[in-house]
């Protein structure tokens, strides 16, 4: 699991492509490898990755087809920037919200706006993540834990939401640097999400199936 708050901004070394099929990454991460264990997880621009190779300040990441087209992590190239965080110790504080680097989306940025210390941004989101995202929810944009300032309103066509960006944010991450047209990963609270699917299950007709499956065990 992790939190959201962004550690360093590492930089890519490499990219080895099988096709659509797999990729290994490698990249360099100067302040993320010390205590970094193979098999470990590390957050990369919001995907939680498994470190297969670690040499000194760099460490290889193998990427399945799956992750290469249902995230940005497929548009990676050799002198990215990346955001990178470690996975929270049993016990660690929780700075941010509950992230767990299971990317539902790519988003892209809109507009930004400049607003004396603090930048506002716009985001597109994929129609069906937008009932996810609430004013003053939290959500992950490039792993980064943001609470949502604007959302469109329901029946928009084209949903997007907003988020402030303090002067921390904007020196310590890579949405800094975005520029309007780039493509972000998005995770949505999870909370949410289980919500949802548990509602799904609470209706007549599986309080019928429960009923159904108490009797054929009695």
């Amino acid at each position: 699991m992790f939190t959201g708050i962004i550690a360093e901004q590492g930089k890519v070394l490499s990219v080895d492509r099988n096709g659509d099929i797999s990729a290994t990454v490698r990249l360099h991460a100067p302040g993320s490898t010390d205590g970094l264990a193979l098999g470990g997880s590390i957050s990369v621009n919001g995907v939680c990755l498994t470190a297969t190779e670690i040499d000194g300040k760099d460490f290889s990441v193998d990427v399945m087809g799956e992750t290469l087209t249902r995230s940005t992590i497929g548009e990676l190239a050799a002198g990215d920037p990346v955001n990178l965080e470690r996975c929270v110790p049993a016990g660690g504080r929780l700075d941010g919200h509950v992230v767990q680097g299971h990317v539902d989306g790519v988003g892209q940025l809109l507009e930004r706006e400049a607003l004396g210390n603090w930048d506002r941004l716009r985001f597109g989101v994929p129609a069906g993540l937008a009932r996810y995202i609430a004013e003053k929810g939290s959500i992950a944009v490039d792993g980064v834990s943001l609470t949502v300032t604007a959302v469109s309103p329901a029946p928009e066509q084209a949903p997007w939401f907003e988020v402030g960006l303090i002067p921390t944010t904007l020196a310590d991450t890579g949405l800094g640097a975005k520029a309007p047209g780039s493509h972000v990963n998005l995770e949505v609270d999870v909370l949410a999400k289980y919500t949802e699917r548990l509602l799904a299950f609470s209706g007549p007709a599986a309080g019928g199936a429960a009923e159904h499956a108490k009797g054929v065990t009695a």
